[in-house]
């Protein structure tokens, strides 16, 4: 932690605030618009002592609550499982072969699966192409046989 439990800006403020409410006591009778300027200032400064000493209480909560927590968790992490895993100490070419055969095979499984899925979408993406052609030709006939329509209402 910090200086005074990370408390120093509620200590100085508090200084503050005192020294403050130190000068204002005794001249309380002295001048009225000096006693307003001195009830002002030491109401606000120790309204802040008030918020930085709350907000550091709330912040040590969080952080001591969210610590808490995380410990917790990776206590009951490491009870419930516990995994062991035996490394070879040497591997031999042969096997070494093999994994990468498997490995070989599952990416050009992998390659040719892409493939089919891209020649998929520029057919898809050229029978797009078709519909929206198929689209403007039937628009084109509705605007024709339209215009049929009126000139056959001119003459």
């Amino acid at each position: 932690m910090g200086y005074a439990n990370n408390h120093l800006a509620t200590i100085v403020t508090g200084a503050f605030a005192l020294v403050l409410t130190g000068i204002w006591a005794p001249m309380v009778d002295y001048a009225p618009n000096l006693n307003f300027i001195f009830i002002m200032a030491v109401s606000i400064t120790w309204f802040m002592v008030l918020i930085c000493w709350l907000s550091q209480k709330s912040a040590d909560y969080t952080t001591n609550h969210s610590h808490t927590h995380e410990t917790h968790q990776k206590k009951s992490l490491s009870s419930t499982q516990t995994v062991q895993v035996e490394i070879p100490k040497q591997v031999s070419l042969l096997e070494i072969k093999q994994v990468q055969d498997q490995l070989s095979g599952e990416l050009n499984g992998l390659k040719s699966s892409v493939e089919l899925k891209d020649s998929e979408i520029e057919r898809l993406n050229q029978e797009i192409l078709n519909l929206k052609t198929l689209v403007q030709i039937e628009s084109l006939k509705a605007e024709l046989a339209n215009l049929k329509i009126l000139s056959s209402k001119r003459k």
